[in-house]
């Protein structure tokens, strides 16, 4: 505990403290300092693409085969539900609940600030996962991830990279984190709407997750049915409570506004505070950067590397602009006596219990179930292809790695203490530094991929021309696609 807090703090901690007005400061982390200006430089070099092209983002929403029909392959739009169903899973109740808990309505905008700065970075790091994608000889179909562009841009005469092994420690590390953190909001659920025992959620929630996920492939198809049901009852039924309370939305984004830049917050110093917990929640939710959804994004059978870009840039947004939103406003809505002195999933349920009594408890309970449940098959998936980095393909490590996640998984269930976050910071942290590394050299990559595609594809698309298929140097897999085409 004492080397989490160590390394916590030299991530998460004030690098460098701002003086403002009025005597107090603004402390930045080493993870916004990384974080903001690289999605700013992402957003740029591609020209703003989150604006420019979301009508072709939602286009290719709707593309639901795989390019070349290869067996266990995924199509783009099931690589994004991959990807959603964690962060639609774990960052939007527990990672919205966090960071209004410990900072505030303040922290809301801070974390629309991140998504908007992010979807450049989402882009940017999905593209590269598929220019450098490999085939995957055990679970069928693709794989990639940060580790293997890093592998590429740092293995110099090695068998393997450094930091590329690195980084996919840093996510191994940080799944099981996660995993804690799922246990642990879910039995904490369960206890509040129906007086469950810890020990008997995670025993139930352990076997569950034991049965599907040391399957082979069973786990995608279990997401391709939960995640897009779930996420569209909870965005009905949250929507459903602003329109009946619409007449308080004005006094709700005064606060958010008021509160992100408030006089009170800055002279108190807790300027600080909202901001870093608006953009770490940010960053947990739509992990835009941290290198976790490209490991998703790689999987993806598409004709051409933007496309999986594109759509994880539209996750980012669905996650935290439309449904992150959401949340926040279903427990600002309420008024501030129901929820004073009350955090984490407490506030959330004295939310759900004002708007529609006893049977709100026990459907947020539901839902987090089913929720927490998403992310811990997704992030598993992640896994895979970080595990097989460092250990090579065979059946033992991964089995492993599913073990020690399903442990996790059990003791969060029974602890009570805010260490299983700071163990999931700390993994998402590590993976950002490492993921950064990259994405900047790599970008030009991204960018002339971007500009062939909006040449090539989209152009020719409109006016009828003959495509011509995407070419990459030095791929065994694109040049394979390319001979296909």
């Amino acid at each position: 505990m004492n080397i989490v807090s160590f390394v916590y703090n030299l991530l998460w901690g004030d690098l460098v403290t701002i003086p403002l007005p009025g005597g107090s400061s603004l402390g930045l982390s080493l993870i916004v300092i990384l974080l903001i200006p690289t999605g700013i430089f992402c957003t740029v070099i591609t020209r703003f693409l989150p604006i420019r092209l979301f009508p072709e983002m939602l286009r290719l929403s709707i593309e639901k085969k795989s390019a070349n029909g290869k067996e266990n392959a995924l199509s783009g739009i099931e690589a994004l539900i991959v990807s959603t169903a964690t962060r639609v899973g774990m960052g939007n109740l527990v990672g919205v609940v966090a960071a209004v808990s410990a900072g505030g309505p303040g922290a809301v905008f801070w974390m629309w600030i991140t998504a908007m700065i992010g979807s450049g970075t989402a882009f940017v790091e999905a593209t590269l996962s598929q220019i450098y994608k490999e085939k995957d000889p055990l679970y069928g179909g693709y794989r990639g991830g940060p580790a293997y562009y890093l592998h590429s841009l740092f293995k110099g005469r090695k068998k393997k990279s450094v930091i590329a092994v690195l980084f996919a420690l840093s996510g191994l590390l940080c799944w099981c984190g996660i995993s804690q953190v799922i246990g642990n909001s879910v039995s904490s659920a369960f206890e509040n709407a129906f007086n469950v025992p810890p020990i008997a959620t995670a025993v139930i929630l352990c076997a569950i997750s034991a049965f599907i996920v040391l399957r082979k492939n069973i786990s995608v198809k279990v997401l391709d049915v939960i995640v897009p049901i779930m996420a569209t009852f909870y965005f009905l039924l949250t929507v459903y409570v602003i329109i009946t309370n619409i007449g308080a939305l004005p006094s709700v984004f005064s606060r958010i506004f008021h509160e992100a830049f408030g006089i009170r917050q800055a002279a108190s110093g807790a300027f600080g505070t909202v901001l870093m917990n608006g953009v770490k929640r940010g960053l947990f939710s739509n992990e835009a950067g941290s290198g976790s959804a490209p490991c998703a994004a790689a999987a993806a059978d598409v004709n051409h590397p933007v496309k999986s870009g594109l759509l994880q840039a539209l996750g980012v947004f669905i996650d935290t602009i439309v449904i992150c939103s959401c949340t926040a406003f279903m427990m600002l809505i309420v008024p501030e006596t129901v929820t004073n002195g009350l955090g984490g999933m407490d506030l959330l349920q004295a939310a759900m219990k004002y708007y529609f009594g006893n049977a709100g408890v026990i459907f947020i309970a539901l839902t987090l179930w089913f929720f927490c449940f998403s992310t811990f098959i997704g992030i598993l998936f992640y896994a895979r292809s970080n595990v097989a980095y460092i250990f090579g393909d065979n059946w033992t490590s991964q089995t492993v790695y599913k073990l020690i996640a399903i442990v996790n998984l059990f003791i969060g269930c029974m602890a009570a203490y805010t260490f299983v976050w700071d163990l999931g910071d700390v993994g998402i942290g590590l993976m950002t530094v490492f993921n950064v590394l990259a994405l900047i050299p790599l970008s030009k990559e991204a960018v002339e991929s971007l500009k062939d595609y909006e040449m090539n594809h989209m152009k020719k698309r409109k006016t009828g021309g003959e495509i011509r298929p995407f070419i990459k140097k030095n791929s065994e897999i694109w040049q394979e696609e390319t001979e296909a085409s």
